[in-house]
């Protein structure tokens, strides 16, 4: 029987698939010839035996019991006695059909094939559906195309997503999850630089979300211009910490670094330059320039007459 068969392969391709169903389904179909009192009964039947014969009973289930049958007669009944038969005669041959069927696929596979078509479910707050969709559907449209996923958002909150492989569909939850997050104080986040004043740069740490890194948040090290850190467009690790009464974010670059332990290879450049006489290194040669001042001044004390009467008086 092709439906019977149908039954088998569904089930094993269930299981192939991941799918965690608890019992696997076989099917058999039961035939019967019969003439006066006697009568015959055929194991899945096939094309002739079908035609030829007095009754198709399709019968379907586990190891456990039946979960479905389907009865065809071409006579005007059945005793019960045949229906006992049947039952006991496609049970023997189901239970055979299940033990080939787990030999082949012991238990449904742990994971799904990578590309196997996904279909993901997750809940945000209502009030962040506007933040997933965008302006004008701006980001939901960026998720699609990039993801090449489909999303459907509900009233409730409810987002749906499907995909046709894990890889990219998993990507487009992470965008959604982004998305709608609420930025956490204490977390470092892995931002892009999205533009650059005299006092900092700002941080897209989350989808529309950017925060300020004050320029002394940037490094240990002195900064005279924000741009010998960074540029437009470069990524950065930042930790949030703070979030004001105006839920504008404050990031620090410097203090990111020192909790990942990763060196500040551009604060150890900072601190070096000075010593060359680039940038701030002035500051620190009239620092040398004012020792020289003191031997002038003692030099002019001399020839000032007032501030000599002063010191005299003293």
């Amino acid at each position: 029987s092709s439906s019977m068969a149908s039954v088998c392969g569904a089930t094993l391709a269930l299981m192939s698939a991941g799918v965690p169903i608890t019992n696997p389904v076989a099917g058999i179909s039961v035939g019967l010839v019969k003439e006066d009192d006697r009568w015959v009964l055929l194991t899945d039947i096939i094309g002739d035996e079908d035609h030829f014969g007095d009754m198709d009973f399709k019968i379907a289930g586990t190891q456990r019991g039946i979960t479905g049958i389907q009865l065809d007669l071409k006579i005007r009944g059945i005793s019960a006695e045949i229906i006992r038969a049947t039952m006991a005669q496609s049970r023997e041959a189901r239970i055979q059909i299940l033990r080939k069927m787990l030999t082949a696929i012991p238990r449904p596979k742990s994971e799904i094939s990578p590309y196997a078509p996904r279909l993901l479910r997750t809940k945000i707050d209502p009030d962040k559906i506007g933040a997933l969709i965008g302006p004008g559907g701006k980001n939901i449209r960026h998720i699609q195309e990039t993801t090449g996923t489909v999303v459907e958002v509900e009233d409730d909150g409810t987002v749906l997503v499907a995909g046709t492989n894990a890889e990219w569909t998993q990507k487009a939850m992470d965008m959604i999850e982004a998305c709608t997050a609420n930025v956490q104080v204490g977390k470092i986040y892995d931002g892009r630089v999205t533009s650059i004043t005299d006092f900092g740069a700002f941080v897209e740490i989350l989808p529309g979300r950017d925060g300020l890194v004050h320029i002394s948040e940037l490094s240990d090290g002195f900064i005279s211009r924000v741009e010998d850190i960074c540029q437009v467009g470069d990524e950065m690790k930042v930790l949030v910490i703070g979030v004001d009464d105006h839920d504008r974010v404050k990031l620090s670059r410097r203090r990111a670094l020192a909790e990942l332990g990763i060196e500040d290879e551009l604060a150890t450049a900072a601190v070096g330059e000075p010593e060359e006489g680039g940038g701030s290194g002035g500051r620190r040669h009239r620092g040398d320039r004012g020792g020289d001042r003191g031997d002038r001044g003692d030099r002019g004390r001399g020839g000032r007459g007032g501030r000599g009467g002063r010191s005299r008086r003293n």
